[in-house]
C-alpha cells in the first residue's frame, strides 16, 4: 500500500487537527464537525495530484482554453456515522463522485475488550472500474477498513482504491496493509504510535461519531 502522511509537513492542516485532537476545542460539536470536513477537503485535494487528467476544451466569452481534467469514475463510500462531515469535504471538491454509505460498529463480544466488526447497512452503485475514495475519520485496529472492503467486493472490482482517515494508528495501518492490494493508496492527516487495550488510538481523539453527533447507547 502507498502510504501518504500528509500531515507530516507543516501546513494549516496541522491546525484543524490540533483543534480536532483539543478536548476543550472538540466540545463544540458543529466546530469539530467543520474541521472533520476541512481535513477531508485538504486530503482530497492531495488524492486529486494522483488521479487521470485528459485535455478539455473549455470556451470563454473571449476564446478557447485547453485545460487538463479529471477523468476518473469516482465513488465516495464513507463509514457511517462519523465518516459523514469528512465525506461532505471530500464531497466539496469531487462534486460530481457519485456516493455510498455503508455502516460499521464494534459489537462487543462478551464482558472483556474483544470485539467484532459488523456491517449492517450498505447503498452503493456498482464500483466495477470506477475509483473508490473510502473514507473513515479513524484507522484504530483496521478492521473496519477491511470488513467493509469485504463487504464492497460484491459490487464489482475497482480500477483504484483509496482509503482516507484523519488520524490513524501504526498497528492498524500494518493490519490494513496486509488486505488491501499493494497498488491502493492511503491518504492520512496525522499517524499516532499506539492502542490502548480497547483497541482506541493514543492519544488519538476520542470517539469521531460522538464528537460529531453526540453519545449513542451501546450495542
Amino acid at each position: 500500500m502507498n502510504i501518504h502522511h500528509i500531515g507530516a509537513q507543516n501546513s494549516i492542516l496541522k491546525h484543524f487537527i490540533a483543534e480536532s485532537r483539543d478536548r476543550n476545542t472538540q466540545a463544540d460539536r458543529m466546530r469539530f464537525r467543520k474541521n472533520m470536513e476541512r481535513i477531508g477537503e485538504i486530503l482530497g485535494y492531495e488524492l486529486s495530484k494522483n488521479l487521470s487528467y485528459r485535455d478539455k476544451t473549455v470556451v470563454t466569452p473571449l476564446g478557447e482554453k485547453h485545460i487538463p481534467l479529471i477523468t476518473n469514475e469516482i465513488i465516495i463510500c464513507s463509514i457511517l456515522r462519523a465518516g459523514l462531515p469528512f465525506h461532505n469535504g471530500l464531497l466539496n471538491y469531487f462534486d460530481h463522485a457519485e456516493n455510498a454509505f455503508i455502516s460499521a460498529y464494534r459489537h462487543h463480544t462478551g464482558n472483556g475488550d474483544d470485539f467484532e466488526i459488523v456491517v449492517e447497512y450498505l447503498s452503493s452503485p456498482s464500483l466495477e472500474g470506477k475509483t473508490l475514495l473510502l473514507a473513515d475519520p479513524m484507522l484504530a485496529t483496521g478492521q473496519s477498513f477491511i470488513s467493509v472492503y469485504e463487504s464492497l467486493k460484491k459490487l464489482g472490482t475497482p480500477a483504484e482504491i483509496h482509503l482516507l482517515a484523519v488520524i490513524g494508528a501504526q498497528p492498524g495501518i500494518a493490519q490494513a496493509e496486509q488486505h488491501f492490494p499493494s497498488e491502493a493508496h492511503l491518504w492520512i492527516a496525522a499517524i499516532d504510535d499506539e492502542l490502548n487495550e480497547k483497541g482506541y488510538i493514543v492519544p488519538g481523539l476520542g470517539d469521531a461519531g460522538d464528537l460529531a453527533y453526540g453519545t449513542k447507547l451501546q450495542h
